[in-house]
């Protein structure tokens, strides 16, 4: 039984076999007709020529199309699994090179053959624009043909240029599968929902394939076993999202991994999606190629990662940047030749870089701190203001060489928390009657559910039944207006101003508490915030500390947000965030 691999073919390499007999590809009955528009054929052309006019290229580049999933068959042919459409179309421009010239110039081609329509092949060698409206396949050809030829005849003198990086610097990675493997099964996984070939996979079959001698190795049974082991780690949501900002990423992670070796090997960045298995290729089918070495240089990196995942402290220094945007390599080139030590102080003067915005060499002072903050106000976007907040939270953390908290990375960025206000603000007011009377259907129900019934809030909750039940024509800001205030001065939130704006009021919220309670009056919010802690769910610990009054040492009511609170929660911000960049709690 034969056995899988993979290599790269050139365009040329794919017309004939050693004997220089045409390669036949037998596309079977579960494949579709030709469906390529003409606007896929002018981007694939497009982009080939795009390759022959970048300055100064190197000889071993090349320009690389799409897998091309095959099987061999008993009688010589190769069953096309996925790319029939790719084939189909390289074949067409190949077939325009050729009457191109003299037919004892014309290069041989390879051969498609149709298990349901062998009428096709017929029209592939001689295209009719007669037959094209016969039959939805031909007419799909003919498009094809026709845009070719108007796309050459365009650039005349750029034909030979394109015509030898297309034959020999375009490339399709040709994964052959064994002769055991059923082909319908690899064609329904890799089609239904459009599931494309990972580097991941590209790259496993490069390191699993089989010598001619037949057993697999036991060094590649080790791979094997190792490679599932590491992608089951990074399966894991808590490790996943510590490394990694794609949150919906839910297939091979082990990519992610290949392509941060493959960078730090020096591949350039590139719009192609397989240049990290190319990279491998062209590391692996060496005649030198050390398997295991390679491997290993994998590995170590996985190692380097989980370290610092496992160490509380490096893994919210790092947790911090990575969800800043620092790439991951980036990090790697601070550890190199540093000792722990050395390597957070790094990372810490990397984590004020982006907290501040300016060196790590300013005296960092308790007023230094107090002056930045102060400064900071509310706006959309607040990238900055968002990430003092998680630092806050981070910190807070770290203060404690007794605890062994983690700040939960995987429930921040899947639940999407974002700054809002702890006060509402006045330019927050609801101004269409949806949400009008949503805002006020939230604060009745918090009235009824956590408030002992009094003249007062009877009559605030029949103030707020009435607007509710007038009639939409009714229902203007006149009417509005007197019942917002009063339910404002109920809870001491009628005197909000622009100052509420500043970074003193404002938290991290999750996306739903955002959306839903935006300009919730403080006593709401903290009903929310205090029931998702109630029922388990995620709540940043800083945000939690600030709902419950934690910062105030003498609280006066909890329902309401009062100047007190915001100084105490101010003070706290400066005290954790100078002793996380003054002092040594990166080290305990």
């Amino acid at each position: 039984m034969s056995e899988s691999h993979i290599c790269l073919k050139t365009v040329y390499g794919l017309r004939v076999d050693e004997s220089d007999d045409s390669i036949r590809y037998h596309i079977p009955a579960y494949q579709r007709g030709y469906r390529w528009t003409p606007t896929q054929v002018t981007q694939l052309l497009d982009d080939i020529r795009e390759f022959t006019r970048r300055e100064n290229p190197r000889p071993e580049e090349f320009y690389c199309l799409q897998p091309l999933v095959l099987r061999a068959n008993n009688d010589g042919a190769y069953e096309v699994v996925d790319g029939q459409q790719r084939l189909t179309t390289l074949l067409l421009i190949l077939r325009h090179f050729n009457e191109r010239l003299a037919v004892r110039y014309q290069q041989k081609l390879y051969r498609l053959e149709y298990q349901t329509r062998p009428d096709l092949y017929g029209f592939l060698d001689n295209p009719s624009p007669t037959q094209a409206a016969s039959n939805i396949d031909f007419f799909h050809i003919d498009q094809a043909v026709k845009t070719i030829s108007d796309w050459f005849e365009k650039r005349e003198s750029e034909v030979e240029a394109i015509k030898d990086a297309f034959l020999n610097k375009a490339k399709v990675i040709w994964f052959q599968l064994s002769s055991g493997e059923n082909a319908v099964a690899a064609f329904t996984r890799l089609n239904v929902g459009k599931i494309p070939l990972t580097n991941g996979e590209l790259i496993r079959a490069l390191f699993l394939k089989r010598g001619k001698s037949g057993p697999v190795e036991p060094l590649q049974l080790r791979i094997a076993h190792e490679w599932d082991a590491i992608e089951k780690t990074l399966q894991g949501g808590e490790f996943w999202c510590f490394l990694s900002n794609d949150t919906k990423r839910t297939g091979g992670r082990i990519d992610f991994l290949f392509d941060l070796v493959a960078r730090q090997d020096g591949m350039e960045s590139s719009a192609d999606e397989y240049a990290t298995f190319n990279h491998f290729s062209e590391k692996l089918t060496r005649k030198d190629a050390d398997l295991e070495a390679e491997w290993l240089s994998v590995k170590r990196t996985f190692m380097v990662l989980e370290e610092w995942f496992v160490d509380r402290r490096l893994y919210h220094l790092v947790g911090f940047l990575i969800w800043a945007g620092v790439d991951v390599n980036e990090l790697r080139v601070l550890a190199v030749g540093a000792t722990k030590r050395e390597f957070k102080e790094k990372l810490r003067a990397q984590v004020f870089e982006r907290t501040f915005g300016v060196k790590a060499d300013v005296p960092v002072t308790a007023e230094w701190i107090a002056d930045q903050l102060d400064g900071m106000n509310y706006s959309p976007g607040s990238g900055r203001i968002r990430g003092i907040l998680l630092l806050f939270n981070l910190a807070t953390l770290l203060q404690n060489a007794q605890s062994n908290m983690r700040f939960q990375f995987d429930s921040f960025k899947t639940a999407m928390w974002d700054i809002e206000h702890v006060r509402s603000v006045a330019p927050d007011r609801p101004g269409a009657r949806k949400g009008q009377v949503e805002w006020l259907e939230r604060c009745m129900g918090y009235l009824k559910s956590t408030v002992e019934s009094t003249d007062e809030t009877s009559d605030l909750q029949a103030d707020i039944q009435a607007y509710i039940n007038l009639p939409a024509k009714e229902a203007t800001d006149a009417a509005f207006d007197p019942v917002y205030e009063k339910v404002l001065r109920h809870f001491q939130e009628s005197d909000t101003d622009e100052e509420d704006n500043g970074i003193f009021n404002l938290v991290l919220l999750d996306y739903a508490t955002n959306r839903s309670y935006k300009n919730a009056v403080f006593a709401v919010k903290r009903h929310r915030i205090l029931s998702l802690d109630r029922d388990g769910v995620f709540v940043p610990l800083c945000t939690r500390n600030v709902f419950l009054k934690c910062y105030n040492a003498q609280v006066d009511h909890v329902m309401f947000w009062t100047r007190r609170d915001r100084d105490g929660y101010r003070q706290a911000l400066i005290d954790i965030l100078h002793g996380f960049f003054a002092g040594g709690w990166i080290h305990g």
